[in-house]
């Protein structure tokens, strides 16, 4: 990659990027990073279809929303940052994967909120407090109700990128025993005791106390876990999702539950978001729900702009980039 210069960096706000969590400092280095770029700050849609014209050509990296929207009026972006690690809006955006532009994720941001979640709905599922939080808002006395310990366990990381890789580290602090599943196989870990490739799953999942879903969601991953995948499972063993919803089939986890293929899960994501209020998840009592906040910490932004920034360097640079994805991949 030759070294190049940064004319216009557009920095397009959203519910991640606004006026509340983009705070001078973050500008400051943004700046300080590229100083000869100009930065524009576009603050929604109404105000780009009134400026477009005029910024959109000189627009050499976009930080922000997903560039697939603004990306006919950018001819001249080479590189886009987005906010999120996530990059499965690609499959609606075929002109941008097409294209030469370099794309770049937040991989890292989460790892350590969403690791220390996974653990959170797994201590909660393995010590019973949910039924005990149940019983609280009853006034009820009850300690009947199976208890585990994690010491010991297996988990199965479904996917061992940043996110499965940190949730690795902390298990082994647990002293469990932890299978990975990647598409490379070859590619170890210090953290994963075991690692196969997607032909593994099964074999994974039958070994499995702990079944924990890390992958990317991509049209290889969409309904990964099935019918199929759920029977495999022990009958005394638990599924954590933090992924994206459709990665399971869910209306096959909802008979896994009701008719004991498993014995719990702990939930994050949906294929339905927010989770419809007649959905038969929210009333089981094996279940843990959280509303898709795995990946929420107060030092979002912080990581993000690092990444950004040092990107940016990178960039100007001519050196190899962080984070680029694969558009043909997702990931």
């Amino acid at each position: 990659m030759n070294p190049r210069q940064i004319k216009t960096i557009l920095i397009a706000y959203g519910p991640v990027l606004n006026d509340y969590t983009v705070s001078e400092k973050h500008k400051t280095a943004i700046q300080n990073a590229a100083p000869d770029a100009k930065i524009v700050i576009i603050k929604d849609q109404a105000e780009w279809e009134q400026r477009s014209g005029e910024i959109g050509p000189g627009v050499d990296v976009i930080f922000g929303l997903r560039p697939a929207a603004w990306f006919s009026q950018m001819p001249n972006l080479s590189w886009a940052q987005q906010v999120g690690a996530g990059a499965n809006w690609l499959v609606e955006a075929p002109e941008f994967v097409k294209s030469d532009v370099v794309l770049t994720n937040a991989s890292g941001v989460h790892a350590i909120p969403i690791a220390e979640h996974i653990l959170a709905l797994m201590l909660t599922l393995s010590r019973g407090i949910h039924r005990s939080i149940r019983n609280q808002a009853n006034h009820k006395w009850d300690r009947r109700g199976r208890i585990l310990e994690l010491e010991g366990a297996t988990m199965g990381l479904i996917g061992v990128g940043k996110i499965g890789e940190k949730t690795a580290e902390k298990a082994k602090g647990l002293n469990m025993k932890v299978l990975g599943l990647r598409r490379n196989s070859d590619r170890r870990s210090p953290y994963v005791d075991q690692m196969v490739g997607p032909d593994g799953l099964i074999d994974l999942l039958e070994q499995s106390d702990w079944a924990v879903i890390t992958v990317a969601m991509t049209p290889e991953t969409t309904g990964l876990i099935g019918e199929e995948q759920l029977k495999a499972m022990k009958k005394t063993a638990y599924i954590i999702n933090i992924a994206r919803g459709p990665v399971i089939q869910e209306n096959c986890l909802v008979r896994a539950l009701e008719e004991g293929w498993i014995a719990g899960a702990g939930l994050d994501v949906f294929e339905e978001e927010p989770l419809p209020e007649d959905s038969p998840l929210w009333d089981m009592k094996n279940v843990v729900i959280t509303p898709h906040y795995a990946g929420a910490t107060p030092y979002y932004i912080n990581r993000l702009v690092d990444i950004f920034t040092k990107n940016l360097r990178r960039f100007q640079a001519g050196e190899p980039m962080i984070n680029v994805v694969d558009k043909q991949l997702g990931y």
